[in-house]
């Protein structure tokens, strides 16, 4: 048998295909739940997308307390970087969607695009990541971290002991992956 060519679709997977068969026992009701949150996830990826090309490329835009404007506008005002991958081992990484350090100021802004709550501990990680692979002590830098969504601006300042617990168990559990792999 000769069977049909579906290059457009090699290396993709069905949002209800067969690797993900828990849809079998959804009603119509979740169905639908699932889809639009896959395609919200698909609309967020897009701005994302056009919010770094338009930070990177330093297009202001017009003032407004829209989310993506106000995100947008304050990472070209503070000379931030966009989608920064911190690493600090094959198991512990991220990528921050804006960041900087200059004069011992860390600062960290998110992009939300979703409805849900979010947490400021994402952005905690971040700084634990970023004083990690670049070998700085919390205590002798400022932080600020920023979350950006549905049009407020979230702005948390966190002590310096928060994020070396997080740099502590980040290096802990590193360790004990490690340890179980070596024994594999």
């Amino acid at each position: 048998m000769v069977f049909n060519n579906h290059t457009n679709l090699e290396g993709l997977h069905a949002p209800f295909g067969a690797s993900k068969s828990s849809w079998l026992r959804y009603n119509d009701e979740k169905v639908v739940e699932v889809y639009q949150n896959m395609r919200a996830a698909e609309i967020g990826t897009r701005l994302h997308e056009w919010a770094k090309q338009t930070i990177d490329l330093g297009i202001k835009q017009p003032r407004s307390k829209k989310t993506i404007y106000s995100y947008v506008n304050d990472a070209i005002g503070f000379k931030m970087s966009t989608e920064v991958v911190l690493f600090y081992s094959e198991r512990f990484f991220g990528t921050a969607d804006a960041i900087s350090f200059r004069d011992n100021f860390l600062r960290i802004h998110d992009l939300k695009t979703g409805v849900r709550p979010v947490h400021i501990e994402q952005l905690e990680i971040y700084a634990a990541l970023f004083c990690l692979e670049y070998k700085i002590k919390p205590t002798n830098i400022k932080i600020e971290l920023r979350i950006y969504q549905n049009d407020e601006v979230l702005v948390h300042e966190p002590l310096p002991e928060d994020i070396v617990a997080i740099m502590d168990k980040i290096v802990h559990l590193n360790k004990l992956l490690e340890n179980v792999e070596g024994r594999v």
